[in-house]
């Protein structure tokens, strides 16, 4: 009785399209309140603003690696490109001092700047798939580490200090919104069919008159340049980037964000990276020891000495394990191919329906399987 009225009350959620909007309002209104009011406290925050950062990260991710169905790992390198563009204007050009409000054309200019970055990327994917084409963007994303490493202009392998604090939780909200719209949108255009239609056979794209090029700079171009917009948002939360924040072990992260969630996703990624960003905060010894200082000292005391001192060593080991389990386990991740009904355009979804309901009614045509 409990669950049938559960199944009904999540349908009932599902059909009502209006309520995103209002919660979207809402989300803006507690992003301002929390740090006007101290809802909470400063490490939560910080916490919430990388989570919102990891979403935009997985979910720009999640368009080349899930919907397109190639395997990039050169995504940090475009958050390299984004949070050093962003810095160096913030820096030493634009008078953010004096006008925080410029802030956000030096987070879109690190985007603009990933995204031709981007192109360079795009283009050997016309040829090479696959294994290849992922050795040839973890060769991007060494070259674009080398290169920062080797430029003392911008810091060289010190990096830069002394960033601005102009991330904010209101615009880390902002940009999330604005992500998560916009890849849905492209999604569910006819450059998203195309984008997916090259995740089935890419052979076959082309003889139904795909543009498999055109679609392909798109995708490769609006993943890199939300990932610059990431990028723009860490370096001003963090305050400092170096090229050792921007290895291969962030893109790692971002991976597992994805595939935890689930390809081709956008909930799957918006989930993906809420957990894992959680997880990897839990895990930390000082958090970790403060959810537990509650218990005894005859038990606390062996548990800090022999596991909770040494978390900060394993954790780097336990959340690249978790991926290798649930490619193994659970290769779909949380959400694999499927998304939240508020994602869906309305016309898909009454579309979906109506063949649902034909195959009910008629279950031996064919005309109605897929």
């Amino acid at each position: 009785m409990k669950s049938s009225a559960l199944i009904e009350t999540r349908e009932w959620l599902a059909v009502q399209r209006w309520l995103l909007p209002i919660l979207v309002l809402i989300g803006f209104g507690l992003a301002f309140a929390i740090p006007e009011y101290g809802l909470f406290n400063k490490y939560v925050q910080l916490v919430m603003m990388y989570v919102g950062i990891n979403i935009i990260l997985a979910a720009s991710l999640n368009l080349v690696n899930g919907y397109m169905g190639e395997f990039s790992l050169a995504h940090a390198g475009f958050m390299a490109i984004g949070a050093y563009t962003s810095a160096l204007l913030t820096m030493r050009v634009l008078p953010v001092a004096e006008y925080p409000g410029l802030f956000p054309l030096a987070v879109l200019a690190g985007g603009l700047m990933a995204a031709v970055f981007g192109l360079i990327v795009a283009v050997p994917s016309f040829k090479t798939r696959g294994d290849y084409l992922a050795l040839i963007t973890l060769a991007f994303l060494m070259i674009v580490k080398s290169l920062i490493e080797n430029i003392d202009a911008i810091g060289g392998p010190r990096g830069i200090p002394g960033i601005r604090k102009l991330t904010t939780l209101p615009w880390v909200f902002f940009w999330v919104v604005v992500s998560l719209w916009v890849i849905r949108n492209f999604v569910y255009s006819k450059y998203g069919r195309g984008v997916l239609s090259i995740r089935e056979d890419e052979i076959a794209s082309e003889l139904m008159s795909v543009n498999t090029r055109r679609v392909k700079f798109l995708a490769f171009m609006l993943s890199s340049f939300f990932a610059g917009i990431a990028g723009g948002l860490f370096a001003h939360v963090l305050q400092f980037i170096s090229p050792r924040v921007f290895d291969i072990i962030k893109s790692t992260d971002i991976l597992i964000m994805v595939y935890l969630g689930g390809i081709a996703s956008i909930g799957g990624s918006i989930l993906g990276a809420t957990v894992y960003t959680v997880l990897l905060e839990l895990l930390r010894p000082s958090t970790f020891g403060a959810l537990l200082s509650w218990l005894p000292d005859m038990l606390f005391d062996p548990l800090n000495e022999y596991f909770i001192r040494h978390l900060g060593v394993w954790r780097m080991v336990i959340m690249p394990l978790a991926l290798v389990l649930v490619m193994i386990f659970w290769p779909r991740g949380m959400m694999g191919l499927r998304e939240f009904r508020w994602f869906i355009p309305k016309r898909d979804l009454d579309a979906h329906q109506h063949q649902h309901h034909a195959e009910r009614e008629n279950p031996h045509d064919p005309s109605h399987r897929p």
